[in-house]
C-alpha cells in the first residue's frame, strides 16, 4: 500500500511511501584478527571492505541508478566484495530485493568493515522492499548487522523518505557510522519516474571522491541536498541526518 505525498506540489519534486513489516536475524561475529591490528578509525584496505547495495524499489530508475553508480564508485576505490540487491528483476548481475535476500545477504559476514547503502520509498516504519511488499524496519535491520557486522567498523546509508527513523537507540552503536537521507518526520526527494537519483543519492555520489572520512562525507552531502532543495525551491527540507560512533569518529572512505 503506497501513499503519496499530495502536498508536494511541484511536478519535479517526488516523495517517498510505503508497505508492510521486516525479518530479523540471530548472534553476533566477533571482531575479525585483522581489524584488530588496523585503528577503527583508520579503517582497513579497500579489499577488506564487504558492500551490500540495495535499491529497494522499481517504480522510479533513480533507485537502481543509485545502486549501481555506487558500485561503480566503490570498485573505482579498490573495494570487490560488492553484493548488488534490486527490485528490477532485468537488472544484471543484481539479486531480488526480497526481505530474505536482504536479511541473508547483511547476516553473511566478511572482510574487516562493512559498508550498506539502501536506497529506496520508505515511511517512519522502515524502508520498502517491493518484491514481497515488505517493510525493513529499525529493528530488524539491526539484528543482521549485529550478526553480519558485529563490532567491525559499519557504514549504513538509509537513502528513503523518513529514514531517520533508523536512528533508533539499537541502531546508535559505538562502531558504526549511520546517514540518513531525512529525519524521521520529513520526505526526501528526486524519486521520481524522470528522475536519474534522489536528491540524496546524487549528492552523496558527488561528494564521494572529495571526502577522506564517512564524517566528511555526511557534512559535504547535507550541504549539497540543503542548497539542492533551496534551488527545487522545496518548501520543507528534508533534513539529513548522520550518526557517528565513538569508535569511528574518523573512520577514513576506502582507499582514503
Amino acid at each position: 500500500m503506497y501513499v503519496r505525498l499530495a502536498a508536494l506540489v511541484l511536478a519535479f519534486v517526488s516523495a517517498a511511501a510505503c508497505t508492510p513489516e521486516a525479518t530479523g536475524a540471530p548472534p553476533p561475529v566477533t571482531r575479525s584478527p585483522a581489524m584488530v591490528a588496523t585503528s577503527a578509525n583508520v579503517g582497513p584496505p579497500a579489499g577488506r571492505w564487504r558492500a551490500v547495495l540495495i535499491a529497494g524499489d522499481n517504480n522510479s530508475p533513480a533507485f537502481d541508478n543509485g545502486v549501481q553508480s555506487m558500485r561503480d564508485k566503490l570498485m573505482a576505490h579498490g573495494v570487490r566484495d560488492i553484493a548488488v540487491y534490486s527490485s528490477a528483476t532485468s537488472t544484471a548481475p543484481a539479486r531480488l530485493a526480497s526481505s530474505a535476500n536482504v536479511a541473508t545477504a547483511l547476516r553473511a559476514g566478511g572482510g574487516d568493515a562493512c559498508f550498506v547503502f539502501i536506497t529506496s520509498h520508505g515511511e517512519e516504519r522502515g524502508f520498502v522492499l517491493r518484491p514481497d511488499r515488505r517493510l525493513f524496519d529499525p529493528g530488524s535491520l539491526d539484528r543482521v548487522l549485529n550478526a553480519g557486522c558485529g563490532s567491525l567498523p559499519t557504514v549504513v546509508v538509509v537513502s528513503a523518505c523518513h529514514s531517520g527513523t533508523f536512528l533508533t537507540p539499537d541502531m546508535r552503536k559505538p562502531n558504526r557510522v549511520i546517514l540518513t537521507a531525512a529525519a524521521a518526520d520529513r520526505a526526501s526527494f528526486g524519486c521520481g519516474a524522470g528522475d536519474q537519483y534522489t536528491y540524496y543519492d546524487q549528492c552523496l555520489l558527488q561528494q564521494f571522491d572529495g571526502a577522506a572520512t564517512w564524517r566528511d562525507l555526511a557534512v559535504a552531502t547535507r550541504a549539497c541536498v540543503e542548497n539542492l532543495e533551496r534551488r527545487m525551491g522545496v518548501p520543507t527540507p528534508s533534513q539529513p541526518q548522520t550518526f557517528v560512533g565513538a569508535q569511528v569518529q574518523d573512520l577514513r572512505l576506502p582507499s582514503r
